[in-house]
């Protein structure tokens, strides 16, 4: 199962009748520094202009330009020795398992993070977006565990599988169908399950 690191690009759809939804990403440039005796990779790819001692000691270690200032550890890549990150891989894939950070949506109510009803909008109800009753009274007297409440919601690492339609190998460009999550720009993960 060879892993790679992508960025989102945003969603489209294919001009064909019936069009379908799909999703671009972009496969990140990447070096290989180190592949360990399992065949994953310590690999670098051009981030942030963020630049450190640490960051420009693995530089000089690996024998890399200043613009690959990240590093990240795969699971499993095609190269046996150190260089430019294999996606040959790519081409041949039909089925991919893609990783992202869902967006964050910080505190929210019951109404957005669960999707409860609500009461009427209007005519003195005093109950439009409160949570309304949460516990028992007599028994059991508390709050069960468990109990869908108000609170942080999203920025979670969430995987979906999606269906391969397309990949450019020259652009880096892979089409997947259906939805990703996470904000467009973010980075993630993609790891070939067929």
């Amino acid at each position: 199962m060879m892993e790679f690191i992508i960025e989102k690009v945003g969603m489209s759809r294919t001009i064909s009748v019936p069009s379908t939804p799909v999703t671009l990403l972009k496969v990140v440039k990447a070096k290989v520094c180190e592949v360990n005796e399992k065949g994953g990779a310590l690999v670098a790819y051009s981030g942030s202009k963020q630049q450190n001692k640490a960051i420009s000691g693995q530089q000089k270690k690996f024998g890399l330009s200043a613009e690959f200032n990240h590093f990240a550890t795969l699971g499993k890549v095609a190269n046996k020795e150190a260089g430019d990150l294999d996606v040959s891989s790519l081409d041949g894939a039909k089925v991919l398992q893609i990783t992202f950070k869902s967006k964050g949506r910080g505190f929210s109510g019951l109404i957005k993070r669960h999707g409860f009803a609500g009461g009427p909008a209007a005519h003195g109800s005093r109950f439009h977006r409160t949570s309304g009753s949460i516990g028992n009274r007599e028994w059991p007297g508390r709050v069960q565990k468990g109990r869908k409440m108000a609170g942080h919601y999203g920025n979670e690492t969430v995987s979906v599988r999606n269906s391969v339609v397309s990949f450019d190998a020259s652009s880096g460009i892979l089409v997947v169908k259906g939805s990703v999550s996470g904000a467009n720009g973010a980075l993630g993960r993609v790891r070939i399950v067929k």
